[in-house]
């Protein structure tokens, strides 16, 4: 056994090796230590190999997706080793033969298609990125659901789009390991040999895989393009040990086409994924009202990928409006999509050979759920308005699916297992062939029950049972004080005694135990033809179910973006080629649905209109006033509206943002050595070299990190360099007043302010942006807030008078000349101080700036010597 499995782990060595043994999925030598250590279990000892005991672990077959879970989020990459003959045969071979194993699959981050290890509502993409001559090439898929995509992005777009993508895991040539345009993702990165990119060889792997004599029909693709979907398809194929895996042909995502966001943008806006890294309090978790986690997922990429068409946009929301308007259809497709199960992923898991008796009953009850909903709106209701093209397309994408709904509703049971090779999942009277399997099966064991009777009567013990186990099979078993009994009653054969029981055998009941043996074995390899059989019509019309499926996803997007406008009066954007950004009555969808959710108070709208002669805002006032949330709702509206969503304003007419930029908050990034000023900037830098006319910038507090002087100048030149070189739409906020000068030399820069109202020596937050410039910070207000001491808040009130004072010369030296130190409050009586020694009085006098380094370094032992006194003498 040892020899087999280190045969098979010689032929897997990057991966955990699950080597099945029964019921027991086991591990050994290294793999055994860094598995107990990752999923801290027991690792054990057993048996012998070259002089040294062999540290083994195991987790139980039936529950191994717990445990799969943890091995991969820990970055391990499993290869499942099953058993790929039955015992019988390998005894039947004789000698010292052991159960054929071969290894199923490997389980890699990128290619999990197991419902218990995936997020419904979130696509898992295996991305892999090529170059060749110079040009890159991206392409992704998710497994689990057959969705294919490329692109050839520049080197400066490659990191926005893997920031689309969010990769689980990204495949690149070891060559390109150290690629800055990459960098981002080294920790979910395979490196793999070039040799895995080579175009030609790529070419040709896709064409076998789609079984297409030319690429020329899925698009015109660049050698880097077909690079990198080419190793994506090898890798699938030596994931699955060769089973086909069902791919739509792969879909160009033209240059431009999707708004652009880098990695720091998307965090800091926080729109699928909260900064804590979980979905609740994010944008994709206040918007989604989806009902099918197809149109979850759905929901989720059009956020991460916003168009920039208005015209593709305005379809999108043709759509919303259809269920804005219409409300009975949007309750009726409300009421069809609820529960409805995940076509993509049983349909991906079938097609892949990986599936199971629910998968087919999740596509019958899916299916027959867009069949109903095809009718209702194709049919339309009384009164209500026309269907817009884009649903009357997605509503004959539905299709026709009665004949397989018919088939799979007559051929499975009630109660499904999950597995096929449990049995049991054929109804009676689907096959007359299974049906007659299972009545010899049940006939034989009803026999089982009159033979037991029959002995029992027969020997006098009516304690007699007939067992059975999968080592002994059927056995006739009594207590140990009846054991003599039946071995004078002639036809009883002795099997094994057992503490206080004795087992016996018949020829009888070894007949009957065949019996039982062929009839049951014959039932469940006739169920699993059967199932074949289903699994096989369902990839026969897999791309109509796929088609079904995204249109279903589609639908259930629109009716749930109405269902959002009605719950929190979101209105319709207007998106056109234009310059301006224009929201009136703007909210933040976050913080709104926060505030209702915790009964605080209705959040304030403020209107944005970014244009000529203001299409830059320098926004001054105090922290906690609404400035960075007043940044980050503007931005949220210009991805909800050309993702085609309804938006948290009034009104909003927009011209399409090409990409957005956000600066905001503060973090530093302690692992690759960057301090929260240098992130500041490194962001600062991106923004500066790339936004460009159409883009949308949120900047808030450029230059804090650092001396003030400093960071005002550099404040100062980003806002110049915005305004002159960038030319984009941008919202800048700040605390430097004296930015505010600028707005008499740039004329595309326009004051505003949050405004505050003082209260009886308070400071109140009005959360309103109007024209104009803040006249003071009120920071000491936001201190009281935070909790700080009455005596610092009094010396703070003290040192700011002196700052806006403007008296003699630098604000430090009229603080260190004028301002008396800070007086603590006056300590407790103590006893009297004793005499200062003389070696600190001397050290107190001394010049430390004018001693050498001799000088100074006696001083230093000097002082130590007065600070740590020698230990007292040991006790005698």
């Amino acid at each position: 056994m040892i020899a087999q499995y280190l045969d098979i782990k010689s032929r897997h060595p990057g991966a955990l090796l699950f080597y099945r043994m029964g019921d027991f999925y086991e591990m050994f030598f290294d793999d055994a230590v860094r598995a107990a250590a990752a999923l801290d279990i027991a690792l054990t000892k057993r048996g012998r190999h070259e002089d040294a005991d062999i540290p083994m672990c195991g987790v139980p077959v039936h529950s191994h997706e717990i445990y799969l879970e943890r091995l991969i989020r820990a970055g391990f990459k499993v290869a499942i080793c099953e058993q790929t003959e039955d015992p019988a045969q390998a005894r039947a071979r004789g000698g010292k033969s052991v159960v054929a194993r071969e290894v199923a699959r490997i389980v890699t981050p990128g290619t999990i298609v197991e419902d218990g290890l995936l997020e419904a509502r979130a696509h898992n993409h295996l991305a892999a990125a090529a170059q060749a001559n110079g040009a890159w090439g991206l392409a992704w898929l998710d497994l689990s659901t057959g969705g294919f995509s490329v692109a050839a992005p520049d080197e400066a777009a490659l990191p926005a789009l893997l920031a689309q993508v969010a990769p689980g895991e990204l495949l690149a040539p070891e060559a390109l390991a150290q690629a800055p345009p990459l960098a981002e993702w080294a920790g979910a990165a395979t490196l793999l040999p070039a040799a895995r990119f080579d175009s030609a060889a790529a070419a040709r792997r896709l064409r076998e895989h789609y079984n297409v004599a030319s690429l020329d029909a899925f698009g015109a693709f660049g050698r880097a393009e077909i690079a990198a979907a080419g190793a994506l398809v090898d890798y699938v194929h030596l994931t699955q040990k060769g089973r086909r895996a069902r791919l739509s042909p792969p879909r160009r995502q033209a240059e431009g086409a999707a708004m652009a966001m880098d990695a720091a943008t998307r965090r800091n806006l926080e729109l699928t994924r909260a900064l804590d890294g979980g979905r609740r309090g994010s944008l994709l978790d206040t918007v989604d009202r989806t009902r099918t986690a197809g149109g979850g997922r759905l929901l989720a990429s059009r956020l991460a990928a916003p168009l920039t068409d208005p015209g593709a946009i305005a379809a999108r929301l043709d759509m919303v409006a259809f269920f804005a308007e219409a409300g009975a259809a949007r309750e009726a497709v409300a009421e069809a999509l609820g529960g409805c199960p995940d076509i993509d992923r049983a349909l991906g898991r079938l097609c892949l050979g990986r599936g199971g008796p629910r998968d087919l009953a999740a596509l019958r009850d899916a299916l027959a759920r867009a069949g109903a909903l095809r009718r209702l709106l194709e049919g339309g209701a009384p009164g209500e308005p026309a269907a817009p093209a884009g649903l009357a397309r997605a509503a004959a994408r539905l299709g026709v699916h009665g004949v397989l709904v018919d088939r799979l509703e007559r051929a499975l049971a009630p109660d499904l297992p999950l597995l096929a090779r449990d049995g049991g999942f054929i109804a009676e009277g689907y096959s007359a062939a299974l049906d007659e399997q299972r009545a010899l099966r049940d006939e034989s064991r009803r026999l089982v029950g009159a033979l037991q009777a029959e002995y029992a009567a027969r020997t006098g013990v009516s304690a007699l049972k007939i067992k059975h186990n999968n080592v002994l099979g059927y056995f006739v078993e009594v207590s140990a004080a009846h054991g003599d009994r039946l071995l004078a009653g002639g036809d009883f054969v002795h099997r094994q005694t057992m503490a206080g029981a004795v087992r016996f055998s018949t020829v009888k009941l070894a007949d009957l135990a065949d019996r039982i043996a062929r009839a049951g074995g014959r039932a469940v390899a006739l169920e699993l033809e059967l199932f074949d059989d289903l699994a096989g019509e369902v990839a026969a019309r897999a791309d109509d179910i796929a088609a079904a499926a995204a249109a279903l996803a589609e639908i259930d997007v629109a009716a749930a973006g109405a269902v959002l406008a009605a719950e929190r009066d979101y209105r319709r954007p207007r998106v056109d080629d234009g310059p301006d950004f224009v929201v009136e009555g703007g909210r933040h969808p976050v913080v709104e649905a926060l505030a209702a959710r915790s009964g605080g108070a209705e959040f304030v709208a403020n209107d944005c209109r970014l244009a000529a002669g203001g299409r830059l805002w320098l926004l001054t006032g105090p922290n906690m006033a609404g400035k960075s949330t007043f940044l980050r709702q503007n931005a949220l509206i210009a991805i909800l509206a050309q993702a085609g969503c309804y938006v948290p304003a009034r009104a909003c007419a927009i011209g399409a943002v090409d990409r957005v930029f956000s600066r905001v908050g503060a973090a530093d990034d302690l692992a690759r050595g960057r301090s929260t000023f240098m992130v500041e900037m490194v962001e600062t830098a991106a923004i500066l070299n790339q936004a460009g006319p159409r883009s949308l910038v949120i900047l808030d507090e450029i230059g804090r990190g650092t001396a003030t002087w400093d960071g005002l100048s550099i404040a100062w030149a980003a806002i110049e360099h915005l305004h002159a070189v960038n030319r984009c739409r941008a919202l800048f906020a700040t605390h430097y007043r004296e930015l505010t000068a600028l707005a008499a030399r740039l004329d595309d820069l326009a004051c505003h302010t949050m405004r505050v109202r003082e209260w009886r020596g308070e400071a109140v937050f009005l959360y309103e942006v109007a024209p104009g410039a803040a006249d003071r910070s009120y920071g000491i207000h936001v201190a009281r807030l935070a909790g700080l001491p009455e005596s610092a808040l009094a010396r703070a009130e003290e040192v700011l008078k002196t700052l806006e004072s403007g008296e003699g010369g630098s604000p430090a030296a009229r603080l260190a000349h004028d301002l008396p130190l800070f007086a603590a409050p006056p300590a407790a009586p103590s006893a009297p101080a004793a005499a200062e020694p003389p070696a600190l009085a001397a050290l107190r006098e001394a010049d430390a700036d004018s001693l050498a380094p001799r000088e100074a370094l006696e001083l230093i032992y000097r002082l130590k010597a007065l600070l740590d006194p020698p230990a007292p003498p040991e006790a005698p």
